[in-house]
């Protein structure tokens, strides 16, 4: 596709990136997201593989590069391997991602990498089993570690996301490090954002990632280039560590002017930014299984896409919880 060709906003930016959620169910109760177990809020069923298909085909069309399938926990569907084999072999499509709790990660990652999976994001937020269980309500960290194991022996890239909670900061913080000497993962550390749902949870345990961010820099932590369909992440490399680490700072100034992605919900919506008032249905389009019509329908659409997520003004848009499109 030509340079000119790729998908861009009324505010010049270009889009290489699309997170697709394949379900938003969720098995974890996590204190910041579903503290009391998913609830379904829709009657649609999930995006098949062939509708799920047809928007991965539309969005190359428009110059996307990378893909993600998320949840909700993807996990969940038996046809997640059909569904990353399906990314791997849409022409343009140049990395397939998926993002997991974990759960069942070490009976299913070699699967996931003989269907082409090229990337994992695995959300840890404690390396201490006992606060991990706490935040989660599952005891099964061990079993996910074990899964990452094996998914660097099996080369795939893999990320571990950690919200940033003010209680225990420093102490996880050491925790991770102490790990990231010697396992080759990209640690993610995520600043909590306000949902519809979290407005006390998000009050009594938002702490900002920039003093954290400071605190690396003092100790050598040194930045690192920004790939084109890289996620929001500021990334940075140590020579004592053979991990790296990274920072997602959505109350951070302009931290939305490099924005790259859209999401579509497992129901066909685009959503725009994760902080959208509304999803944007697509079902229509994507059900006549033709990716050109699908993509001049995005195109159409992204001229509504607004220049911030307006967090810092308290917005939260329709965004009841992460779970729904992935965060």
């Amino acid at each position: 596709m030509k340079q000119d060709e790729i998908l861009q906003d009324g505010h010049g930016r270009r889009f290489y990136y699309l997170r697709l959620s394949v379900t938003d169910v969720c098995n974890f109760r996590c204190d910041y997201c579903l503290p009391n177990g998913y609830q379904a809020r829709h009657q649609q069923p999930d995006l098949s593989v062939a509708e799920a298909r047809t928007v991965m085909r539309a969005f190359a069309l428009l110059g996307t590069r990378k893909v993600r399938l998320s949840g909700g926990e993807p996990s969940l569907r038996k046809d997640l391997p059909e569904l990353i084999h399906s990314a791997k072999t849409t022409p343009g499509i140049q990395r397939v991602a998926v993002t997991t709790n974990g759960y069942k990660l070490p009976s299913l990652i070699d699967s996931w990498q003989q269907s082409g999976l090229d990337q994992l994001n695995v959300s840890i937020d404690s390396l201490d089993s006992d606060e991990f269980a706490r935040i989660t309500g599952h005891d099964c960290l061990p079993r996910i570690l074990s899964g990452i194991d094996r998914a660097l022996e099996l080369d795939i890239h893999t990320k571990v996301n950690a919200v940033l909670l003010s209680d225990g900061t420093q102490a996880r913080l050491y925790q991770f490090l102490n790990w990231l000497k010697t396992t080759p993962v990209t640690l993610r550390f995520i600043e909590l954002m306000q949902t519809g749902d979290n407005r006390d949870y998000f009050a009594s345990n938002h702490v900002r990632g920039a003093d954290l961010e400071r605190q690396l820099i003092n100790a050598g932590w040194q930045l690192i280039p920004r790939a084109l369909d890289a996620g929001p992440a500021r990334e940075y490399v140590h020579p004592d560590y053979a991990g790296r680490i990274g920072l997602i700072t959505p109350y951070s100034k302009d931290f939305c002017t490099s924005c790259n992605r859209l999401r579509v919900s497992a129901q066909g919506k685009l959503h725009l930014c994760l902080f959208a008032d509304a999803g944007l249905d697509l079902r229509e389009a994507i059900q006549t299984g033709d990716a050109d019509v699908l993509a001049e329908k995005v195109r159409a659409l992204i001229g509504n896409k607004e220049v911030s997520h307006y967090l810092q003004q308290g917005n939260t848009g329709g965004t009841q919880n992460l779970s729904i499109i992935g965060g």
